[in-house]
């Protein structure tokens, strides 16, 4: 039996020993300018940008940052949402010789608090945004961040003028005190470009992105992803593409991007593998189930990656019939496990086949893919390219289970973290006896290679001496004809030890049932240990920054009801 299955299952042509070399990851931008410079890059609110247009940009902020005292070592923060000033950010921080540190608009100050100490971050990008600036001016004066690089959404529409009134009216902006601890966005690009090139001489060693895990408990852990992950894990994700059909073609491609781009998912799949493309990105400030409709249509979109929540809104929506979706070539989810009823109804819609993924933070977060002439429902694929994939016994830490068996996933690869910035406890805690990555993932591999995701280690239950995974249990409900979305967790049970919990949200226009009547409809689906014991039906679930469901939101929340009671 092959150590490696799944290079049986690449598509024909498509290669594991695929040679990648190391490289600085802002040298993808310039290597597309060069291929497709009088291409369009960039499509945001009626202005588009070519990726000449956008190279320079990024150069004449590459200079700016440089006189601000950016270089090597220096830290710079991008709190931003999918607007160009993110591309132009990024790709210029690297640029001027810098390290990117992603913040989220989600988190709470205790935590953007503990990021910028422990990040070491010094200067920051943000708009003028009300849902945004308050916050990190906030932090000014008393954590080590010095300056704060502040844009605006209008400058980089095709309306200014008129943009910026209607924000303004609505109070979506506020006012910046333009003092020395602001610095205007279109000044930092008031300059030539020609800024001070630092090759990256070691891209294996050479942090480009300090990523933050969302963590399960505590203060979140500083991924340190070199630009050899980066750069390993946009040629893996091009490679998966090219021996597919319809083949995805440099130059020509139109891509949806609407994850928030402060996601490692985003960052990769939307931004890297986008402009590795010389795909114009067209981008949404937040996603909207109607407007990502319009512009898949109108604009002949052929590139969507998204999340599961994602694409089931796109299904639900009541307009949707009235869409061609035809143009779609290639739409890829990631984040969390894709229902399998909800791949399969996008696929009737679209005509499109949803590749499903896995891969997380400290991956790059490339892992597995599924091809699209061959998935299989209900796995997250095979592993990509350069990458291999072992399943580490639950009972015993010093040895890897047989094909078949359950096991905590682990991993290898050009893709994998550093480690974890300032942290190499938590960097040895997670490595195995052999040097691979634990993910805390239970899954097995089939005969073929496929990957089949069960379940979180932490999240498997106990329920009278069996092992129940939730997972299995909302592959079931999700077959229900009302169920919208669903997350099942574990609830104390004094008889069986835990008990399955489900939580609901119903399809717009389904009566709601009975737990009893739940249970009736998944007699035949699930074993008597699997039964779901406790209903909870609800308007809307808890998500996380990125459109997944939060079952640790839903965790805790169970946690303070039983501490009420008591």
């Amino acid at each position: 039996m092959s150590d490696k299955p799944w290079i049986a299952s690449y598509p024909p042509g498509m290669r594991w020993d695929l040679d990648i070399k190391p490289t600085a990851v802002q040298q993808i931008l310039d290597d597309t300018v060069a291929r497709f410079g009088d291409r369009p890059a960039i499509d945001f609110m009626g202005k588009r940008l070519t990726y000449k247009e956008l190279g320079a940009l990024t150069d004449r902020s590459a200079k700016g940052l440089q006189a601000l005292g950016v270089g090597p070592g220096v830290h710079v923060g991008i709190f931003l949402p999918n607007s160009p000033h993110t591309i132009i950010a990024f790709f210029s921080i690297l640029k001027a010789g810098g390290t990117v540190v992603n913040y989220s608009p989600l988190d709470a100050a205790k935590v953007l608090e503990h990021k910028i100490e422990d990040s070491e971050t010094d200067f920051l990008f943000t708009l003028d945004l009300a849902a945004l600036y308050p916050q990190m001016a906030g932090m000014l004066g008393h954590t080590r961040l010095k300056k704060l690089i502040v844009g605006n959404v209008a400058e980089m529409t095709a309306a200014p003028d008129a943009v910026a009134a209607k924000m303004k009216e609505a109070k979506e902006t506020v006012d910046v005190p333009w003092d020395d601890r602001h610095v205007k966005f279109s000044a930092l690009l008031d300059n030539d470009g020609a800024y001070t090139r630092h090759p990256v001489t070691d891209p294996i060693d050479t942090i480009a992105v300090l990523q933050y895990t969302g963590g399960t408990t505590g203060l979140p852990k500083g991924a340190m992803l070199t630009h050899a992950n980066l750069s390993a894990a946009c040629a893996q994700y091009v490679e998966s593409t090219r021996y597919e059909t319809p083949l995805l073609e440099g130059g020509k491609e139109r891509l949806l991007g609407v994850l928030p781009p402060f996601h490692i998912y985003a960052l990769v799949v939307n931004m890297l593998f986008g402009v590795a493309l010389g795909a114009e990105i067209v981008q949404h400030m937040r996603f909207d189930p109607k407007a990502a409709l319009d512009d898949i249509a109108n604009k002949k979109i052929t590139m969507f990656c998204g999340v599961p929540t994602m694409f089931t809104a796109l299904i639900s929506h009541p307009d949707t019939p009235k869409y061609d979706l035809r143009s779609l070539k290639f739409c890829g989810s990631g984040g969390a496990p894709l229902p399998v009823e909800v791949g399969q109804r996008y696929t009737a819609i679209t005509g499109t086949e949803v590749s499903e993924g896995w891969g997380m933070t400290e991956t790059s977060p490339t892992g597995t893919f599924s091809p699209m002439s061959k998935s299989k429902p209900g796995s997250c694929g095979i592993p990509l390219a350069n990458i291999t994939i072992k399943l580490l016994s639950l009972e015993d830490p010093t040895r890897y289970v047989p094909q078949g068996e359950k096991g905590e996933m682990c991993i290898q690869g050009p893709n994998v973290m550093k480690g974890y910035w300032k942290n190499p406890e938590a960097t040895a805690k997670d490595t195995t006896f052999d040097g691979l990555f634990r993910t805390g993932d239970v899954a097995y591999m089939d005969e073929e290679g496929y990957v089949f995701i069960v379940d979180r280690t932490k999240d498997m239950l106990l329920c009278s001496g069996y092992n129940v995974y939730p997972r299995v249990l909302e592959e079931a409900i999700y077959q229900h004809p009302s169920v919208h979305e669903v997350a099942v967790i574990g609830i104390p049970d004094t008889y069986r030890g835990q008990s399955p919990k489900a939580f609901i949200t119903l399809k717009p226009g389904a009566e709601p049932f009975t737990l009893a009547q739940l249970q009736a409809f998944l007699k035949d689906r699930l074993g008597k240990h699997e039964m779901v014991q406790a209903l909870d039906i609800r308007a809307e679930l808890p998500k996380t920054a990125v459109g997944k469901l939060s079952k640790k939101d839903l965790v805790d929340e169970e946690a303070r009801k039983r501490a009420t009671a008591a």
